[in-house]
């Protein structure tokens, strides 16, 4: 078969099969979670409306099939088996992430896992990276320079961040099409990142993750068909933090959190500083028309933020204004990224 053919179908295969699978794969998951009543209350509407919840699974599968396909593509037709030992670790880290949010989808938001049941349990789904010493030892730390950490990278700083942005992006969620969107906008940073550096795999991984949310999103944008659960956010962190630690880019990874970094910090300030009791909510106020306002009388979670910012520009602020303010703060943030790190 010519190269040039070869490299074409090594290369739109895979994605055709990351878009289509949880495209197909959610329309009848819909219809399914419905009479299985695996549903949950739109909370930023002014009406009542059950939603099917853990569609996220579906994104995960589709990311797992489509690296299998590259995988399967590169041996059979190509030859190659560049970094297999790195995507099948990836596969697994996934798979093991996607069992995780989807039990606590199960048992419920309120009634499932709590957090530091969710913070200990995702420490094991480091393993797959761990056990191929994945990631480069050496890292830059600010006025101590550049350091190699030899072993302790994998073992120590490699489980650390796998939890740390499994956890982190489960934070700000909440808000139809804000996981996904954020999650695009991530990957959309990644690839850039990885094709500036030649790390042309790692781009290509991204793609695969880029291209299985914007299946997702079809269903989950305004008014959300279907919601992703920690189905999603847990198993996207942990492909996130993979990218990022086998791309070489930790520094560019953190700062494209800053959002969830910032999530984090009004959370503890809520608890630490201020000692509520409370479970806090990062839902808004509805009122009848639709229009939001920020549920507690100070701000605990980057969407009140959001809310109380765009209320003092335009007045009334609804569910698609937040998203919408809070993704263009990522764009933002990924630009700077990209051109000053």
């Amino acid at each position: 078969m010519n190269n040039n053919i070869s490299l074409m179908i090594g290369v739109i295969i895979p994605l055709l099969v990351s878009y289509f699978v949880p495209f197909i794969a959610i329309k009848w998951w819909i219809k399914t979670a419905k009479r299985l009543n695996i549903v949950g209350r739109d909370m930023n509407k002014p009406y009542e409306n059950e939603v099917p919840e853990a569609g996220g699974v579906w994104v995960t599968i589709g990311i797992a099939f489509g690296l299998l396909f590259y995988v399967a593509l590169r041996r059979y037709i190509t030859g190659r088996e560049a970094n297999l030992v790195e995507i099948m670790a990836i596969i697994s880290l996934e798979l093991l992430a996607a069992f995780l949010g989807l039990l606590d989808d199960v048992l419920g938001w309120k009634k499932g896992l709590k957090p530091w049941q969710k913070i200990a349990f995702t420490f094991p789904i480091a393993l797959p990276l761990i056990v191929v010493r994945a990631g480069y030892t050496t890292i830059e730390l600010p006025v101590i320079g550049v350091i190699d950490l030899g072993p302790a990278y994998s073992i120590l700083l490699v489980p650390i961040g796998v939890v740390g942005a499994a956890n982190g992006f489960n934070m700000l969620a909440g808000y139809n099409g804000l996981e996904a969107g954020m999650g695009t906008l991530l990957l959309l940073g990644v690839l850039v990142k990885a094709l500036q550096h030649n790390r042309l795999w790692i781009a290509y991984m991204a793609l695969i993750g880029i291209v299985a949310l914007i299946a997702f999103l079809y269903y989950n944008w305004f008014p959300a068909k279907v919601f992703p659960g920690d189905s999603l956010t847990h198993p996207f962190g942990a492909f996130y933090a993979s990218l990022i630690i086998l791309g070489n880019m930790e520094k560019f990874g953190m700062f494209l959190f800053i959002p969830y970094f910032l999530d984090a910090l009004l959370y503890f300030k809520a608890k630490i500083i201020d000692k509520v009791t409370f479970r806090v909510e990062a839902f808004a106020k509805v009122h009848s028309d639709g229009s939001l306002s920020p549920p507690y009388d100070r701000i605990y979670d980057t969407t009140h933020l959001a809310i109380k910012v765009l209320s003092k520009i335009k007045g009334k602020v609804y569910e698609r204004d937040v998203v919408l303010f809070i993704l263009g703060l990522e764009s933002i943030i990924l630009v700077l990224g990209l051109i000053f790190l």
